[in-house]
């Protein structure tokens, strides 16, 4: 198993931890390697049923517990009412402390849970990043097959059939069956929209046209993916000092770009450079947001784009300057490609820093 790099912090605190991510990025095995004294795995079905018709049973069972213990409940989101029923625990001041792990915060909210109950951290965990990965990084096979750990460590074959079955079971199905969405052929044709527009800017009146379902719609159904985690929403870079006008449109990106391209069922064929392009410039906001997640940074992302078509990939915002980030999937780069981050130097607020990123083998200074 490769190290995590949020394993350490679990370790350093004494805080019960809210552990969110998608399905396969590696929850339960990292809650695993912490060893708790008591594991409640709630897709077992009939711990599940269980809990579900009586969650006032962890609270008895858990009572009986004499002294400290580490107590790890995977998939809480199939029983929301047991967070309360953590809180409950707490408040009492027994010598408890919780590793809870979801992959849906709209079950949790839809279940009136307690998100932020007092001394519980929200912790969020990414398919393996850059710097889990290190030597074993190999960029056109993430481009292609993504890199959740069960999958990317597989041998190809194996990797490229379980993306089909993530895919197919749980995205069209288990999520659908979560948001009871009664008619099925505009959510397939979302799906399916959602992961080929998965990085660019969203005209909702244009896909609306294209997959014939109306707007608001769309909006309920990014919504769902947002909630259970499965695409980051980039808000557009907004400026308040000139009276030049910046698009308002926003980005959504699949948060694996295996299971994005296994939407296209194109995670088996080799991609073209264009498409490596757009996965590279996706991958490099996927390893920025892992590594906030991570190491905590109270980072703002967005991404600028003028009502002419200047662009720029991605904008991070720092407590003490902006960076502005441009991808380009080549072995070579010029001063050209630094034209859509000197015309953001005119909007932006602070001092900035400007930055190509290039698949080539040496840093250049422009």
């Amino acid at each position: 198993m490769l190290a995590r790099s949020i394993t350490a912090r679990f370790v350093k605190t004494k805080k019960s931890i809210l552990l969110l991510g998608p399905r396969q990025v590696g929850k339960s095995t990292l809650i695993r390697s912490l060893k708790p004294d008591r594991l409640i795995n709630l897709m077992d079905e009939s711990l599940y049923l269980g809990y579900a018709k009586d969650p006032a049973r962890l609270k008895r069972e858990l009572s009986t517990i004499h002294g400290s213990a580490v107590i790890a409940i995977d998939e809480i989101q199939r029983v929301p009412a047991l967070l309360n029923i953590v809180q409950l625990l707490l408040d009492e001041e027994l010598k408890l402390r919780f590793f809870l792990t979801g992959s849906s915060a709209r079950k949790l909210k839809r279940g009136q849970a307690n998100l932020l109950p007092g001394r519980i951290l929200v912790e969020h965990l990414d398919p393996l990043s850059y710097w889990e990965l290190e030597g074993k990084l190999n960029l056109e096979k993430v481009l292609q097959i993504g890199s959740l750990p069960g999958i990317y460590l597989e041998d190809a074959e194996t990797g490229a059939a379980l993306l089909s079955s993530y895919g197919q079971t749980y995205l069209r199905e288990e999520i659908q069956a979560e948001a009871l969405i009664r008619n099925l052929g505009p959510y397939a044709r979302f799906l399916d929209a959602a992961a080929e527009a998965s990085g660019q800017w969203i005209n909702y009146s244009k896909m609306s046209s294209d997959s014939e379902i109306p707007k608001e719609t769309l909006r309920r159904f990014y919504s769902l993916l947002e909630d259970t985690l499965i695409v980051f929403r980039i808000p557009p870079w907004r400026t308040t000092v000139s009276k030049r006008r910046v698009s308002q449109r926003e980005r959504f990106v699949f948060f694996d770009l295996g299971v994005r391209n296994a939407l296209l069922g194109i995670h088996k064929s080799p991609l073209s450079s264009i498409e490596k392009g757009r996965l590279f410039e996706q991958w490099i906001l996927l390893q920025i947001i892992a590594f906030i997640h991570a190491y905590q940074k109270e980072w703002h992302i967005s991404s600028f784009r003028t009502d002419t078509g200047i662009e720029v990939d991605w904008v991070l915002e720092t407590p003490s300057s902006v960076i502005g980030l441009e991808c380009k999937w080549g072995k070579q780069v010029s001063h050209h490609d630094f034209n859509g981050l000197r015309t953001f130097e005119k909007f932006s607020r602070k001092p900035l820093r400007k930055i190509v990123i290039y698949t080539g083998t040496s840093d250049q200074q422009f």
